[in-house]
């Protein structure tokens, strides 16, 4: 069984995705996905935190992102991976709560569950890079 708060990442995930793409106002998207979740307050809490804290900081993580995925134009990745490495970025540099570990964890869970085959790979190499960069 999925802890709340990888549940809460896979819906702040999914809100992501469609601001991404559809260009839907985060707040309604959000209030939207929440709806289909089945969190307790505490974890409606955490996905709002985090949606929250990816919209604020998105400049300054898609920033990173380019810097360290360069094989990949931000605009052409996926949209998926693109997604995955916004959030678990604003986790690793932004948000602090979690240890660098978990947050790669939970990223590389998410692209095993909504990525391509590659995706789990890719995203643990571009945070591992990160990370490596972040602990110095």
């Amino acid at each position: 069984m999925k802890g709340e708060r990888h549940q809460a990442r896979e819906l702040t995930l999914q809100a992501l995705f469609e601001i991404d793409l559809a260009g839907h106002a985060p707040s309604e998207v959000m209030s939207r996905t929440i709806e289909t979740g089945n969190l307790s307050p505490d974890g409606v809490a955490f996905a709002r935190e985090l949606l929250d804290g990816v919209i604020q900081n998105r400049e300054k993580i898609d920033g990173q992102i380019r810097h360290f995925a360069t094989a990949w134009p931000l605009d052409q990745m996926a949209v998926v991976d693109r997604n995955i490495l916004r959030l678990a970025i604003y986790e690793l540099l932004h948000n602090n709560k979690v240890p660098v570990k978990v947050a790669i964890n939970e990223a590389v869970e998410l692209a095993k569950s909504f990525g391509a085959d590659s995706s789990p790979r890719f995203i643990n190499g571009v945070l591992s890079s990160i990370s490596n960069l972040a602990t110095r």
